[in-house]
């Protein structure tokens, strides 16, 4: 893996190479310097050794010092708002309270029956050689990629954005994130308490990942589902996680307006 450090929209790995984003170029924060750390260690881990790029010499010699001295780091506080990415129109960065798993009204029946998440490989039940090759998987992530389930920070877009690109076949445009945007179903959890589930792991990308499944029963703070989806799942979902179900109606002009909608609620949930 090749690890560049740089001003970029935001951070992601794409095609091997782990685009990081620092919120205050050229100067790591010690969040930032623990994300790196524990992408390189989780890379480690699978056998992938990496290799740290960036145009400013000085950021490679902090950088470097750091990760010498990772464990005055690897516990770093996370920040109520991270601002590596400041998409968000509403409050220019992720916040951090929260956790979401988004995913399809076909794969949420799925969840339903089982009352878990599950990763890739034990969702969908194929080889992982075979997942590797599927279209979806534009961006070649190596195959442990898919041994986990996910997690975004809980306003971002990007699951509901990953939903629709996986319906279409293709990359959504404007007019799909916006009049005919669709939302998906959204499981949330927080993160101070996800943090303590036993096959949590931390790589560096992601908030976390879970490895293999997760049990909704033990660890789901609440479940959002679109009010239009009301009648069809409705019978569908587990007694045990009825009174976390809210039921929002999507009457937003687009994904960002959909998912400041949906944060806000989860937010003030039980208060």
């Amino acid at each position: 893996m090749i690890v560049i450090i740089g001003d970029f929209e935001c951070t992601e790995v794409w095609d091997g190479v782990y685009y990081k984003k620092l919120s205050n170029y050229p100067f790591i924060s010690d969040w930032e310097a623990r994300t790196i750390i524990e992408f390189i260690e989780y890379e480690k881990k699978y056998g992938r050794e990496c290799t740290i790029e960036c145009e400013n010499m000085n950021v490679l010699k902090v950088l470097h010092e750091k990760i010498l001295n990772k464990d005055n780091y690897i516990d770093a506080s996370r920040p109520k708002l991270i601002t590596e990415c400041t998409a968000c129109p509403y409050r220019k960065g992720c916040e951090t309270e929260f956790v979401c798993h988004t995913t399809s009204i076909e794969n949420a029946i799925k969840i339903f029956d089982s009352g878990k998440l599950f990763s890739a490989i034990n969702a969908k039940k194929i080889p992982v050689e075979q997942l590797i090759q599927e279209k979806r998987n534009a961006a070649n992530d190596p195959a442990d990629y898919f041994e986990y389930v996910m997690f975004s920070w809980g306003n971002c877009q990007a699951g509901d954005r990953l939903v629709m690109e996986r319906k279409l076949g293709r990359f959504p445009n404007e007019k799909d994130l916006s009049e005919d945007f669709n939302p998906g179903i959204r499981f949330y959890f927080k993160y101070d308490e996800l943090i303590s589930h036993p096959d949590v792991i931390f790589e560096g990308v992601l908030p976390m990942k879970v490895k293999d499944e997760l049990v909704l029963k033990d660890w789901l703070y609440v479940l959002v589902i679109p009010a239009d989806f009301k009648h069809l799942l409705e019978d569908l979902i587990p007694l045990e996680l009825l009174e976390k179900v809210l039921f929002i109606d999507n009457d937003c002009v687009d994904i960002w307006d959909w998912s400041e909608k949906v944060y806000t609620i989860v937010e003030n949930y039980g208060k």
